[in-house]
């Protein structure tokens, strides 16, 4: 079986698991409760290993993260010119999962993972989630479990290896490599891992803050391959009894058919390549006490006019962790964001609303983003008109919605930070023709482009990974 078969028929079983999607939400409230997790907020003078030096907020050890200060110029959007302050991390990482055929299907296995910043502690991890000072012990703290499978992956193991980034207005130039390993015999088990299958990830994501981003980042990569119209009929009429929304199979034909786009791969190639040309970025490093408009108090660092986001000091204690007591700064948000598709169905087949969009952290100035992506300024402050669409998803139908969750950024960076993640099915009120820096594509198109590294940002990769094609059982 291929790769694409394999991943197929694991997004499509939830019947075959080994729990039920109320048995899993179940052992994640047990994990909540047996272990001892304890998030306070400090001072700068409190920080421990942690200082400011060489104009930057770093760790003694020079490893980990370090908060840096930036001048971005551009000609993007309304704004020319601005500081900020930065994540620069730029250690690869490893967000992976193993997985491995039980009872006929791929399951995924996933770890019931706390972060100091989630809002409801567990959420749902790949197998492995550890940037390259965790897993090569620079906190001299126990190597992360399962570790060595990924080290020792051989290419016939290995179903899905990408360089993908990180969220381009918080972090400079991040990437993670996201990974999926198949296995055919037994591991250990330990407490906080569980055996799931993909359709049952995808449903876990209807529920809000369960499924943290970097699973949500891996499984964007899965494709499921291109299929002609004979073999997607047939797959929808061996679901059909899982599935009661015509728009659940409208998905899924967008998803395995190479046929009926708008626009050809070159088409969206040069789309993309003619936005990366007359767009400029210049990021240059500056010393974070000279970031204009942004000032030190004694426990964060802030915005003059409290806007975007501060960061913020913090001591953490997390019985099971590889270390279970340090401090570290977090990014904490000003208000929570919108993330959102506008989908249309075009020659018979879904496309979505797919925009050029440049942030200042970008590894090559612009990245394919969702429809809508207001994450550093209130949404509901924006002047009417002036973002494509937004008044568009906030007013539309509960009918025409197809998602809606609130969904967490990643925890260990970011400090109770969720952000409403929507895809709306759009009508004829919405044209084919969009603005400039917009394009319609197909689901099968955005996972072709999925393969590569740095094409679709994290928010885009986000919503994608929650498209299922099945209804919960329940």
């Amino acid at each position: 079986m291929s790769h694409s078969e394999l991943f197929i028929k694991s997004a499509l079983s939830t019947q075959e698991a080994l729990l039920s999607e109320d048995e899993i939400l179940k052992w994640i409230e047990e994990q909540n409760r047996s272990v001892n997790v304890k998030i306070d907020r400090i001072r700068f003078d409190e920080l421990g290993e942690w200082s400011y030096r060489e104009d930057r907020l770093m760790h003694k050890t020079g490893k980990f993260f370090t908060i840096d200060g930036i001048r971005v110029k551009t000609n993007y959007g309304y704004v020319p010119q601005w500081d900020q302050p930065i994540i620069n991390q730029p250690e690869v990482g490893f967000l992976g999962f193993i997985t491995k055929e039980i009872n006929g299907v791929l399951h995924f296995l996933i770890q019931a993972k706390i972060e100091p910043g989630n809002v409801n502690l567990v959420q749902l991890s790949p197998t492995l989630q550890a940037t390259r000072s965790n897993y090569t012990q620079v906190h001299q703290g126990n190597k992360p479990l399962y570790l060595e499978y990924f080290q020792k992956a051989t290419p016939a193991e290995t179903l899905l290896d990408q360089l993908q980034s990180e969220q381009g207005a918080r972090f400079l130039k991040k990437r993670n490599r996201n990974i999926i390993i198949k296995i055919d015999h037994d591991i250990p088990l330990y407490n906080n891992f569980q055996w799931v299958t993909l359709g049952q990830i995808k449903h876990l994501m209807r529920h809000s803050n369960v499924v943290n981003m970097d699973t949500r980042t891996v499984i964007s990569g899965i494709n499921f391959g291109s299929h002609d119209q004979q073999t997607i009929d047939l797959i929808s009429f061996l679901v059909s009894g899982q599935r009661k929304s015509t728009i659940l199979q409208a998905f899924l034909k967008s998803a395995l058919s190479k046929h009926g786009a708008l626009h050809t791969i070159e088409e969206i190639i040069t789309f993309i390549t003619r936005h990366k040309s007359t767009i400029d970025l210049d990021v240059s490093r500056i010393p974070l006490k000279d970031v204009q408009q942004w000032f030190f108090s004694d426990d964060e660092i802030y915005h003059q006019e409290r806007k975007f986001f501060r960061v913020i000091f913090v001591n953490v204690q997390i019985g099971n962790r590889e270390v279970v007591s340090w401090r570290q700064p977090m990014i904490e948000p000003a208000q929570e964001g919108l993330i959102a598709f506008v989908c249309k169905e075009i020659n018979g087949i879904i496309h979505f609303a797919v925009q050029a969009k440049m942030e200042c952290g970008n590894l090559d100035i612009i990245e394919l983003a969702p429809t809508v992506q207001c994450l550093t300024g209130n949404y509901r402050q924006t002047q009417a008109g002036s973002l494509p669409f937004l008044e568009y998803v906030l007013q539309a139908p509960k009918e025409n919605i197809i998602f809606d969750t609130k969904q967490s950024e990643e925890g260990g960076r970011f400090y109770h930070e969720q952000n409403r993640n929507l895809i709306v099915m759009a009508g004829d009120e919405v044209p084919i023709e969009l603005p400039d820096r917009y394009i319609w594509m197909t689901l099968n198109q955005l996972y072709t482009f999925l393969q590569f590294n740095n094409y679709l940002n994290i928010q885009a990769r986000s919503l994608i990974s929650a498209i299922s094609f099945t209804e919960p059982l329940s």
